[in-house]
């Protein structure tokens, strides 16, 4: 079996809302060559600056994982809370976008990938020319702060563990494992919502942030009770959301992974870490691109893998 790179089959227009800026937001997604990855276009600004999506234009993870470039004036062109954008991108196995924005921040949609899933599921998905490639975890690489540490290690097909320790009612703190499939993606994962404390509201937008969040684009929670009057999606909602981050935040790899990814109490700041120590080492990891010759296949090295990117409805 040949596994291509993938882009979308025609252009889709986002509009929104950003949750930190609050400022209204239009996000333009445009299919892309093969080989190119996942670049955002500040098109609010002159000239229009492009932001690869990948580790070296990372520049800010407080409360959210934020993209930028220098410009000739030294300043900073920033493009924030991409996490959700890339994840879905990931859970689809779309490798090559361009995003053009008319702001420093993406639309936070109802706070999910789920609405980034459907658009692009709509306008369709195309495999192109290239084999795709992937990221093979062959040692493992492991970053703490404390008691809170993120692990990526040999596995076969792509297993996620996550636990979170939020010492409330609400959010239990039992790990959930999630083998990564498409299919898995879609159904299991891309509707969990970002989430916040009702308590952290006020001091947030004391500091600029989360200007542009409501019961509409985040579970809000108090001491007790969910304040969404529709409640949860999923009864462990709060986890599904923080491994749906981390796979947006593990994107900046700049390739899909195939390994163990183990959560304890990690953010995008971890996650970011973690990226940043697996490409510090040559032997962490090595790219299998399909279609080589069988003894370097992806099939040879991880037989599971056959079902990452399963045929499925919305592709060519």
């Amino acid at each position: 079996m040949k596994y291509k790179q993938r882009t979308i089959r025609q252009k889709i227009t986002c509009e929104g809302v950003g949750l930190h800026s609050g400022a209204p937001v239009r996000l333009e997604l445009f299919p892309a060559p093969p080989d190119s990855g996942v670049t955002f276009v500040r098109t609010d600004v002159t000239p229009h600056y492009e932001i690869p999506a990948n580790r070296a234009h990372l520049v800010d993870t407080q409360l959210a994982t934020t993209l930028g470039v220098p410009t000739v004036g030294g300043s900073m062109v920033t493009v924030a809370t991409v996490e959700h954008l890339l994840s879905a991108l990931m859970g689809l196995g779309v490798d090559n976008l361009i995003a053009h924005v008319d702001g420093p921040e993406l639309p936070i949609m109802d706070g999910s990938a789920g609405p980034f899933v459907n658009v692009i599921s709509q306008a369709g998905i195309e495999e192109q020319t290239k084999n795709k490639r992937f990221a093979v975890m062959r040692k493992e690489i492991e970053v703490r702060d404390g008691d809170k540490f993120a692990r990526l290690s040999p596995g076969s097909g792509m297993r996620i563990t996550c636990s979170l320790d939020f010492d409330h009612p609400l959010i239990p703190d039992r790990p959930l494992s999630f083998d990564f499939t498409e299919r898995a993606f879609r159904n299991e994962l891309c509707m969990a919502r970002t989430f916040g404390f009702l308590k952290d509201v006020e001091m947030l937008r004391a500091s600029g942030l989360a200007r542009g969040g409501s019961l509409d684009n985040a579970i809000v929670i108090d001491d007790y009770r969910v304040m969404n009057p529709e409640g949860l999606r999923f009864a462990d909602e709060f986890v599904r959301h923080k491994i749906l981050d981390a796979i947006g935040d593990l994107a900046l790899l700049g390739l899909p992974l195939i390994g163990k990814l183990h959560l304890c109490r990690t953010g995008h700041a971890l996650n970011a870490k973690l990226v940043e120590q697996v490409l510090a080492d040559p032997r962490a990891f090595e790219v299998v691109e399909l279609g080589e010759p069988a003894h370097v296949s992806l099939e040879a090295h991880v037989p599971e893998s056959r079902a990452l990117f399963e045929p499925i409805e919305g592709i060519a």
